[in-house]
């Protein structure tokens, strides 16, 4: 049977235990029965018509929008329909502000790779963190990420930055339960027939056999220096959703 919906608290906040309006509320400068109605009305207009937000649906986006302290009248965090199914979505403006308020980032790189005719080939992004010893690397290629939509076509460059940035932000702070606007943009283009995994349920939590099994296999990889636990985590919550208990024993592993 799947579990609920497990929304997991950013490092530098505390566990919120007033209500996710309030929580806003007093972030955005808005009274709560203004939040709730403006982020009611935001949702229903992404699943389109007048259908009915759930409950549940209102509560994981308030949830994501408060644990990464995202404004939505900004924009900084938005809803998509994802083939009936609510799916947050955070701007780069947004990215950035998780990236830089992240309490262990210690600064960013970028190096742009060059064909032999001098055109864009690749653009490596590298983030820093204070309690790391060595900066994560990540490279996107023109190649693999450029679209056919406008953005892509008249800023080839900065979409790519942007591409390398968020995927490298992901490893960095094992980000997960966001995409940004051009995985949003490649959903809506994608026909459903070849969706690999059409209808997938509700991720299931990592079983404690599983972990115990699995947990010296990534141990020993952490203190290789191969990975680093947010990395281990970020691959894991890909496939199942890891407790706190189990996220914290993995990030006790140091390299």
């Amino acid at each position: 049977m799947s579990q609920p919906a497990q929304v997991h608290q950013h490092p530098n906040q505390q566990v919120q235990t007033t209500n996710p309006f309030h929580a806003m509320a007093s972030r955005i400068s808005v009274d709560p029965d203004t939040v709730q109605q403006i982020m009611t009305n935001t949702l229903m207009k992404a699943k389109g018509g007048n259908q009915q937000v759930s409950h549940e649906e209102l509560m994981v986006f308030m949830s994501i929008a408060n644990e990464y302290r995202l404004n939505p009248l900004t924009k900084e965090i938005y809803a998509f329909n994802n083939r009936g199914a609510i799916q947050p979505i955070v701007s780069i403006d947004g990215w950035l502000k998780v990236i830089n308020t992240h309490p262990q980032f210690d600064g960013m790189e970028f190096d742009d790779k060059l064909n032999g005719d001098g055109g864009l080939m690749a653009i490596t992004c590298r983030i820093y963190r204070k309690d790391r010893g060595r900066a994560t690397e990540v490279t996107e290629y023109l190649g693999e990420c450029q679209g056919n939509t406008e953005p892509w076509k008249k800023w080839p460059v900065r979409m790519l930055r942007h591409k390398a940035t968020i995927q490298c932000a992901r490893y960095a702070f094992g980000l997960s339960g966001i995409i940004d606007e051009d995985e949003a943009e490649r959903y809506k283009n994608t026909n459903v027939e070849r969706d690999i995994s059409p209808q997938r349920e509700a991720l299931e939590y990592y079983s404690d056999a599983d972990f115990e099994k699995n947990f010296p296999t990534w141990q020993a990889a952490i203190e290789a220096g191969k990975r680093t636990p947010d990395q281990i985590i970020a691959m894991v919550s890909s496939k199942a959703i890891l407790a706190d208990e189990q996220k914290q024993k993995i990030q006790e592993v140091q390299a």
